[in-house]
């Protein structure tokens, strides 16, 4: 509410008494605005699947970071000797659930070779995960500097990178991996780098299509008009705001490396024993699927929760970080 005061009351009042006046303190209570990334992460944790993904990928986490102090036994124990009335492939025994307590205890029960298949599965995430962000990793990098490249530059540069990359495409994903690996020779380090290789297309397409779009922003005429070079603008200006789709496609390929360098052991081409990794266990113990079904179960259980918990965390990474979606 505001009064209007005459200059004649105010010099009547003055005149007959002395009126203090008390400084009057406005407080405002503006909200600040709220950033892109706060909001994406509000958005995200209102998604279930995304939470049930985060869930996932924190209990493999855990337990890869913990394997040393969760596990019984070494991954590469041999416990035949060892532990007493150990059998060879014997069954899952949990005393907790009824199984008699004079037989050795093993959560998961024990594979062809005496080792505790519990211990294996336990390291084995360690080994998934070193394999889906360091394949990932080289795929990215590669694929972001192509990418990046060949949307900034244009021109033949974008013609020349791109139709390589198409060829890459033109072969089926698995079926190339196999190519290189046999070139290479078998090995994890070798099926990791093969699954990279045919990775990177992927990454260099989504990059390209950001930067060709991020290009044409305000921000970025603005960055040319000021006189800042080329590096400066594609580094400081357009990859910082093109960079959302490419962390959406690295989440879910995490998950495809991880599947895919299980195939590539579980056809002999990638880890090698007795190196705990679950595409490799598959393979010691797929013709044992009818008479000890748990050694194929787990690792194959493992496989499946680590790769639904990326594709769930990308599903809700999407969701998030795409504001043409409706929420």
């Amino acid at each position: 509410m505001v009064y209007l005061i005459r200059e004649s009351d105010i010099n009547k009042t003055m005149s007959s008494t002395t009126t203090t006046v008390e400084p009057i303190t406005l407080i405002s209570a503006v909200r600040p605005a709220e950033g892109p990334w706060l909001r994406a992460w509000r958005q995200f944790i209102r998604q279930r699947s995304a939470i049930i993904g985060l869930v996932i990928i924190s209990l493999l986490a855990f337990t890869a970071i913990f394997a040393p102090l969760i596990a019984p036994y070494g991954p590469t124990d041999v416990l035949l000797g060892k532990v007493e009335g150990i059998k060879k492939r014997a069954a899952p025994c949990i005393h907790l659930f009824g199984c008699p307590v004079d037989q050795p205890q093993h959560l998961m029960g024990v594979d062809g070779n005496f080792r505790d298949l519990f211990s294996r599965v336990i390291y084995g995430a360690q080994l998934s995960l070193l394999i889906g962000f360091v394949t990932v990793t080289i795929s990215v990098v590669i694929g972001v500097v192509l990418g990046a490249v060949a949307g900034f530059v244009g021109g033949w540069v974008d013609n020349i990178i791109m139709r390589v990359l198409d060829v890459v495409l033109a072969f089926p994903f698995l079926l190339l991996a196999i190519a290189i690996v046999s070139v290479l020779g078998p090995g994890l380090l070798n099926a990791m780098l093969g699954i990279a290789i045919v990775s990177i297309p992927a990454y260099a397409r989504v990059i390209r299509a950001s930067v060709l779009s991020a290009r044409e922003e305000e921000y970025v005429l603005a960055a040319r008009t000021i006189g800042l070079g080329p590096l400066g603008m594609l580094f400081g200006h357009i990859l910082p705001n093109a960079i959302s789709p490419l962390i959406v496609q690295a989440t879910l390929g995490i998950g495809t490396a991880i599947i895919e360098v299980a195939a590539l052991s579980f056809l002999g081409l990638g880890a090698q024993p007795p190196t705990p990794e679950w595409g490799s266990m598959l393979s010691a113990e797929r013709n044992q699927v009818f008479t000890a079904p748990h050694l194929v179960f787990f690792p194959g259980l493992a496989i499946m929760l680590t790769v639904l918990g990326f594709n769930l965390l990308g599903d809700g990474l999407r969701d998030a970080l795409d504001p043409r979606l409706k929420r």
